[in-house]
């Protein structure tokens, strides 16, 4: 389960989406360097772990909207403290793999 909701694409994913609804192209713009694709994979698995919902309006062309679910609105709390972590330990984390890489 870690793998799938700690990886970076994933907790982007879910940032993104704290502010409310948002479209696929909206996501993507928002996120940055994450490929079509990528984004594709990343918010089918989010929402086949139940962290979000996706809507789809019978409208021509349909029109397809990404939220939050209540269980995706309860990992923002764990996650953000998780991000704040790793800033907070960052130049430590890459201290590690200097000193490691350099033996």
């Amino acid at each position: 389960m870690l793998d799938r909701i700690g990886d970076q694409w994933s907790l982007l994913t879910l940032a993104a989406l704290e502010e409310g609804k948002k479209r696929f192209n909206e996501l993507l713009r928002e996120i940055g360097d994450i490929s079509k694709q990528m984004l594709s994979k990343t918010l089918k698995h989010l929402e086949q772990d139940g962290f979000i919902r996706r809507t789809v309006y019978p409208e021509v062309p349909p029109r397809v909207e990404y939220e939050l679910t209540e269980m995706g609105r309860s990992f923002l709390v764990p996650m953000k403290a998780l991000i704040g972590w790793a800033d907070r330990n960052h130049a430590a984390i890459k201290s590690a793999r200097h000193r490691y890489e350099t033996v």
